[in-house]
């Protein structure tokens, strides 16, 4: 850390479209913040495009946390590292066979590529039953040639996965140590370390993603702290994990499966944060960029977190992670008729090269964004990365060319179309995260951010039933926000698979024992302020001859048997509304949380206090003409910095600003708080046709 503290932070998230950056100072509560294009290749390089623009003087800076799609994209994308796999003898296809479900729900056909080709993944003689008592020693000879075979190929990662290691280790221990003899490099994964847990499959994945991201991850935080340390930082940069907490940069590539899902991760934990000081707890998060739409579920302030996470089809992530589901699409995703003559938007996007039409950058198929324009919803001289901008005419004949002469429509009604499919797309991912959990969305209040988000809440919200949308401050860099207001989070599981009436309940306590002594030495590791210390307590349970685990939340560390009984029944029965009281009941996992509180921030000069207007009139740009369902509207612009503190209006109204356009459709009311959050009330559709 710097020798000095001055209190300026800053958050920086990299997404698929832009990278945006937030910085804080804690002292004089000045804000800056920047949004610039996304550099793909090398995401550094947008980093630090967005330090410049806000010209940050990186000497005086305490801290950057930083959230990446570099592990996420790579797996995506199968842009990895060359990795092996040595593994029990009879168990090399693991990895391919997978849980035999198909990637459509109908038909046979269907794609699957493994993380490791079957001419990398080795085996060796060695067996352990499920109990951990060793059945087949081993074979250390084999082994040792089964290394060179793979450095002999060419791999810069290695996963060591045997079977039932979860039970016994010390065959894993044994072979790593071997392995790391020969193994030029330390990228050597161990399939326990990483996840203690039964199923073969799930752990043996989540070890291979791990490795073979392992390389790519650590030189990009290696690039990016040589930049860093270049310009004059001094401190420590902490990246953001897919849990919601945070890590050193130093230790981050050790478990880089972790960062799956960072970027997402960041926004959800900036709408824990942002809800709780409006005391709107219960959140439906609705996270719409450029090229995806990321959604998630908050109760009590807390996001949902589990550990049986798929990133695609047969891509189970089995470390902690904020339970966000994706759908393709965001602003950028393209829109076009298909084979059968109908209407598809998604999940091919133009990114941020060449992007949409209205970008003026080469793109020339029509998307959601240039949607929004057409209809009068965006302005196009207010948009971001746009070297010269197409016109209306250009977005409206290509409507009309590619997509209102198959539909027999005129361009706006393809544009309101492409926005009703759209919204059709993401409504599915809300109720994926709420009625298909049975939580009724009804009770929730909908957090709309990113840059695409705003402009779609209120329809979302209409169409299942939200009554309220919170806009944040900064919608569009909620996610860098997220990364300045997380909390450090270590997370912590091991299986034990055995029937509740024959546990030994000491072996429980005596794991979150040890779970609390680790998690609490790596944050003290960290050297980061926190204010409080928690620490969150769960078990994986189920009945015997179940496939399915679900969590019981526990209050203590040191729960009886009879507890134990009591709160999975309860938890069973809430969930499915069924009681199976003459079966016996499994504990399979013991879980702990261990999280390092961050003092607080204050968000409410995220807006400039003193660009705030008197009245809304001052507040009003302009006006212009919106599409709304029922035609073109007379609609008053309003420019969000100049808004009055604790404003009321009544839509139809846009709203802009620099990083999103907040769209209020007719009926419905918005008001600000001191935070300088807008919520929005949202007419019923009853009331609106009224």
């Amino acid at each position: 850390m710097p020798g000095k503290l001055t209190g300026q932070v800053i958050g920086v998230d990299v997404g698929g479209t832009f990278t945006d950056l937030v910085m804080l100072d804690q002292k004089t509560r000045a804000v800056s913040i920047a949004k610039v294009p996304s550099t793909i290749d090398n995401q550094a390089f947008g980093v630090l495009a967005a330090l410049e623009e806000v010209r940050a003087d990186l000497s005086c800076i305490d801290l950057i946390v930083h959230g990446t799609t570099t592990t996420t994209n790579a797996v995506l994308e199968r842009k990895l590292s060359k990795t092996g796999l040595i593994t029990t003898m009879g168990f090399r296809d693991i990895l391919e066979l997978g849980r035999r479900t198909r990637p459509q729900p109908y038909g046979m056909s269907g794609e699957f590529t493994p993380i490791i080709p079957r001419d990398l993944r080795l085996e060796v003689p060695e067996r352990m039953d499920a109990a951990g008592e060793i059945v087949t020693p081993l074979d250390e000879t084999v082994l040792r040639s089964q290394v060179k075979e793979l450095l002999d190929a060419g791999c810069e990662a290695l996963v060591i996965h045997f079977l039932h290691s979860y039970a016994n280790n010390t065959h894993e221990l044994r072979a790593a140590k071997i392995a790391a003899e020969l193994w030029p490099n330390a990228y050597i994964t161990m399939g326990h370390a990483l996840l203690s847990e039964a199923r073969e499959f799930e752990r043996g994945v989540t070890a291979a993603v791990n490795a073979s991201v392992q390389p790519l991850l650590e030189r990009y935080i290696s690039r990016l702290i040589d930049e860093l340390s270049h310009k004059g930082y001094r401190g420590d940069m902490l990246v953001m994990n897919g849990n919601g907490g945070m890590v050193s940069s130093r230790s981050v590539a050790r478990e880089a499966a972790k960062t799956v899902m960072s970027g997402p991760a960041s926004g959800v934990m900036a709408a824990a944060y942002c809800g709780r000081r409006a005391k709107m707890e219960n959140l439906i998060t609705y996270d719409m960029g450029g090229t995806s739409t990321d959604v998630a579920l908050i109760r009590d302030a807390k996001p949902t977190v589990s550990n049986e996470i798929e990133l695609e089809y047969a891509m189970p992530i089995h470390v902690p992670m904020v339970d966000v589901r994706t759908v393709g699409a965001g602003g950028g995703s393209i829109a076009r008729v298909n084979s059968a003559g109908l209407l598809e938007v998604g999940p091919q996007s133009a990114g941020a090269s060449p992007g949409p039409i209205c970008y003026g950058l080469g793109g020339s198929e029509p998307t959601i964004c240039d949607a929004n324009l057409l209809l009068g919803r965006l302005d196009a001289s207010k948009l971001k990365s746009v070297n010269s901008a197409a016109t209306l005419k250009d977005v409206s004949n290509s409507f009309a060319k590619q997509l209102g002469d198959p539909l027999g429509l005129d361009a706006t009604s393809a544009a309101a179309a492409v926005i009703q499919i759209a919204n059709t797309k993401m409504a599915g991912a809300i109720r994926m995260v709420s009625i298909s959990l049975g939580v009724d969305p009804r009770d929730f209040a909908l957090f709309a951010f990113g840059g695409a988000g705003p402009l779609h809440a209120s329809a979302l919200a209409r169409e299942l039933g939200v009554p309220k949308v919170l806009v944040p401050a900064r919608p569009g860099i909620t996610n860098a926000l997220g990364c300045i207001v997380a909390d450090l989070r270590h997370d912590f599981v091991n299986t034990i698979n055995q029937p509740l009436d024959n546990l030994n309940i000491d072996q429980v306590h005596n794991l979150f024992a040890m779970h609390i002594g680790d998690g609490e030495a790596l944050i003290a590791r960290e050297n980061v302020e926190i204010s409080a210390l928690n620490h969150f307590f769960s078990l994986d349970m189920q009945f015997i001859g179940q496939t399915h685990l679900l969590r019981v939340e526990l209050t203590h560390p040191k729960p009886d048997r009879s507890e134990l009984q009591q709160l999975f029944e309860t938890a069973y029965f809430n969930r499915f509304h069924v009681e199976l009281k003459e079966i016996r009941v499994n504990l399979v996992n013991v879980n702990t949380s261990v999280v390092g509180v961050r003092p607080p921030l204050d968000l409410s000069t995220l807006i400039d206090p003193q660009k705030r207007k008197a009245t809304l009139k001052e507040a009003q740009n302009t006006q212009r003409k919106v599409y709304f369902g029922d035609g073109w509207r007379d609609t008053p612009i309003y420019w969000r910095d100049y808004l009055p503190l604790e404003f009321n209006l009544e839509g139809p109204a846009v709203i802009e600003q620099m990083d999103t356009t907040i769209l209020i459709e007719p009926g419905d009311r918005a008001m600000g708080d001191e935070d300088g959050n807008i919520i929005i009330s949202v007419a019923s559709q009853t009331e609106k046709q009224t």
